[in-house]
């Protein structure tokens, strides 16, 4: 079992950052346990996509074009935490950002892989980026 606990949210103007943080432990959990971690925005009336992924494999992290050189996604193994750290802040950013775990599959440059693929999720925490 894998327990995710997500960080750093707040209220942020338009232009902003945030720096998000995913904590992740379990009985036997190691920083290879998963072998993707991403990033999920979860706003009202909108379907989940993934902004942000990364494996412990070594290789360029995949981005969703519309975060593409404002939001950077890096792991700490030690900690085994995953942190989002997002810059220039839209307000149709707002909402509830979830971190997941996909312990068999890992992403590339080329595949975030989806949602429902992603077996652990965390309670989320929000983001609100006002105009």
């Amino acid at each position: 079992q894998v327990q995710l606990v997500e960080s750093g949210g707040g209220l942020v103007q338009a232009g902003g950052s945030l720096r998000l943080s995913c904590a992740a432990s379990g009985r036997t959990y190691t920083a290879t346990s998963a072998a993707s971690m991403a990033w999920v925005p979860q706003a009202p009336r909108k379907e989940r996509d993934i902004v942000a992924a990364t494996s412990w494999r070594a290789g360029t992290p995949p981005y969703a074009d519309s975060v593409k050189g404002r939001f950077t996604i890096s792991r700490d193994g030690a900690k085994k935490t995953v942190y989002l750290q997002m810059n220039s802040l839209i307000t149709d950013e707002t909402a509830v950002y979830y971190c997941t775990a996909d312990i068999l599959n890992h992403v590339n440059i080329d595949s975030m892989g989806r949602p429902r693929n992603y077996e652990y999720w965390g309670q989320g925490t929000q983001v609100t980026v006002s105009s």
